[in-house]
């Protein structure tokens, strides 16, 4: 049974990093919360559940994004001195490219950018990166820069702190109440229906549950779709060699290739390579999340281009981490236009988790109507098969 003592004026659907920031955002703002979740929390199977995830500022062209993560920026910081420990780390980030830099491209673009905005991204050449960054292989890449503004958090258990902050600030958390439907009156959404069959009103309901929310909301299906792709955990021969400041988060040529990756990580003693790619479309609960040996292969051939040193490393731990796709890759934030009471905030699109600290508030203010100039891009939208995605680092091309 929920219990559920009194109908809460928001009902939110997963606890991922959309629905947990979001509960959290609505309760600081005074409001009565409930959030639901198959559970445990946070979720194994969550796109937000893992060591790590990048934070970047690179959108190439695109400012919106870039001022998004400024001001994501200054939160993680201050979530770091609020919860008394380290989670996200400003290793820096290294955006590499195997031919030089050029207009139109991820890292030109991404580059030009910041340096208009006021920061300072270091200009690298080949023999600079070789200097530099020893584990990369000398002459493969041979333009790019560092940014020291940027790294990445430990994205699960950011999660667990958001978590128990959203219970301490009280918002009441159903973990392992699992939502299968929407409680429905002509028009109107009115409440969940859970597992056990068990109807929970709610004043309005705001489904978060990333690739399964076209699941309980069928007129978002059209314009998203699950796609999963390879993580690797890798543990090195030679620790120092991939430990900041000699290695840190990186792209290597990431619209080409789509491989991503991070500095050993600082308790897990693992380096994760995960390709931002085209991946694999999945149904989330239908279809295994099996890394393959084709997907290992592809592994062990862009390690022999760019880091021989973990060539031969043992793969210590395999994900196929789940991506709720738009068909434009920008994220979806916007109430129902048919029914009353129901809000969706979902489409991260394999780049939300590094917003984290500004999600919360962008949500709660479409859900209150509050001004907020970044909604615009994210309101419910008329895509088509047509429609092409936009995330400026995603590699979009054949495999």
């Amino acid at each position: 049974m929920a219990n559920v003592s009194s109908v809460p004026d928001f009902l939110v659907v997963g606890a991922g990093i959309f629905g947990v920031t979001a509960a959290l955002a609505l309760r600081q703002r005074g409001h009565e919360v409930a959030l639901f979740d198959p559970g445990p929390l946070p979720h194994p199977l969550a796109a937000s559940t893992d060591i790590s995830k990048v934070v970047r500022m690179e959108y190439g062209a695109d400012a919106q994004y870039m001022a998004m993560v400024e001001r994501s920026l200054a939160g993680w910081h201050a979530w770091n001195e609020a919860w008394g420990e380290r989670l996200y780390h400003e290793t820096g980030v290294t955006m590499l490219a195997q031919q030089p830099l050029a207009p139109g491209g991820y890292e030109y673009e991404s580059y030009q950018l910041m340096r208009r905005r006021g920061h300072r991204p270091e200009r690298l050449n080949g023999d600079e990166i070789a200097r530099r960054f020893p584990a990369w292989r000398a002459g493969a890449y041979v333009d790019g820069y560092f940014h020291a503004r940027g790294g990445f958090a430990e994205s699960g258990r950011v999660v667990s702190r958001l978590v128990a902050d959203a219970a301490a600030a009280g918002v009441r958390l159903h973990a392992g109440q699992a939502v299968v439907g929407l409680a429905q009156e002509p028009g109107r959404v009115t409440g969940v229906q859970l597992a056990d069959g068990e109807m929970v009103p709610a004043g309005q309901v705001l489904v978060a549950a990333g690739s399964w929310s076209s699941l309980l909301v069928p007129a978002l299906a059209p314009y998203m779709k699950a796609t999963g792709h390879p993580v690797f955990h890798l543990r090195p021969a030679d620790p120092a060699l991939f430990t900041p400041p000699n290695f840190v988060v990186f792209t290597a040529d990431i619209t080409h290739t789509g491989w991503y990756g991070f500095p050993l990580h600082p308790s897990e003693g693992v380096v994760k390579i995960a390709n931002h790619g085209v991946g694999q479309v999945l149904h989330p609960s239908n279809d295994p999340r099996v890394v393959t040996a084709e997907d290992e292969a592809r592994l062990r051939a862009f390690l022999a281009d760019t880091f021989p040193a973990l060539l031969d490393a043992p793969i210590v731990y395999t994900r196929r981490c789940l991506y709720a796709d738009t068909l434009d890759e920008h994220f979806w934030i916007d109430r129902h236009p048919e029914l009353a009471g129901l809000w969706v905030a979902t489409g991260g699109s394999g780049h939300g988790f590094k917003f984290a600290p500004v999600l919360g508030d962008l949500i709660a203010d479409a859900l209150l109507a509050e001004p907020n100039a970044w909604l615009a891009r994210f309101r419910w939208r008329a895509l088509t098969t047509d429609t092409s995605g936009e995330e400026a680092a995603r590699f979009h091309g054949q495999r």
